[in-house]
C-alpha cells in the first residue's frame, strides 16, 4: 500500500497496477463534493469524477510536482465541471470572470447587517439548501473559486493553482462571489433566527 504522496506519484508514473485504485480511494470523496457543487446533479458529478481520474491516470507523466497532487486533481475536476457548465449554457456563459453577465460590474443592492455569522451558526437543512441554491446561482468561475476556497478549504495559493489563475485574480473572484452571496442571502439572514454553535 502506497503511503506518501510522492510514493503514490511514483507508482502512478511507473504504471503500477494498484496505483490508480489508490488514487481514487484517497481523493474521490473530496473531488466528488466539488463536482456535485459545480454540476448540481449526482449523475453528472459521477461522470466528472470518472473523467477526472481517467485524465489523471493517463496524463500523470505530465505532472511536474509544482503543486500538490490534490491541487492538480482539483484543477482537472474543476475544468471538467466547468466544461460541462459551458456546454449546457453555451454560448451565453463565458468562463472569463470579466465577461460573465456583468460580474465585473456587480454592485450589491441589499447588504443587510451581517450579524449572522456562518462560522458560528448551525447549518440547518433550510439554511444549507438556501446556501447551496445561492452558490449554484453564481457565475461559473466565481462559483468554482468560492467552492474551492471557502467550502473545500483550499489555501489561496492552492485554489488559484487549481483554477490556473493568479492569487490576485482568485481574490477578485472571491470578493465578487461573496458580495453576490451576501446579497442573495440577505433576505434569509434578515428573517432567520440566530442559532449559535452551542445549539449544534
Amino acid at each position: 500500500m502506497v503511503q506518501s504522496e510522492q510514493q503514490l506519484i511514483d507508482a502512478l508514473q511507473q504504471r503500477e497496477r494498484r496505483a490508480c485504485d489508490q488514487l481514487v480511494e484517497r481523493y474521490s470523496s473530496r473531488l466528488y463534493d466539488v463536482a456535485l457543487r459545480l454540476t448540481g446533479h449526482p449523475n453528472e458529478a459521477e461522470e466528472v469524477l470518472q473523467e477526472t481520474f481517467i485524465n489523471a491516470c493517463r496524463s500523470v507523466d505530465s505532472f511536474e510536482g509544482r503543486s500538490g497532487l490534490g491541487t492538480w486533481l482539483y484543477r482537472i475536476a474543476t475544468n471538467n465541471g466547468l466544461m460541462r457548465l459551458r456546454r449546457k449554457t453555451a454560448p451565453t456563459v463565458s468562463l472569463d470572470v470579466d465577461d460573465e453577465a456583468g460580474a465585473g460590474e456587480f454592485q450589491p443592492r441589499d447588504l443587510t447587517d451581517w450579524r449572522w455569522d456562518p462560522e458560528s451558526t448551525a447549518l440547518t437543512t433550510d439554511l444549507r439548501s438556501t446556501l447551496d441554491a445561492a452558490v449554484a446561482s453564481l457565475p461559473p468561475s466565481l462559483q468554482a473559486a468560492f467552492i474551492l476556497r471557502d467550502i473545500e478549504g483550499l489555501s489561496t495559493e492552492e485554489a488559484a493553482e487549481a483554477l490556473g489563475i493568479s492569487r490576485e485574480a482568485l481574490k477578485v473572484r472571491l470578493h465578487r462571489a461573496r458580495l453576490m452571496l451576501r446579497e442573495r442571502l440577505a433576505d434569509y439572514v434578515r428573517h432567520a433566527p440566530l442559532v449559535t454553535g452551542e445549539a449544534r
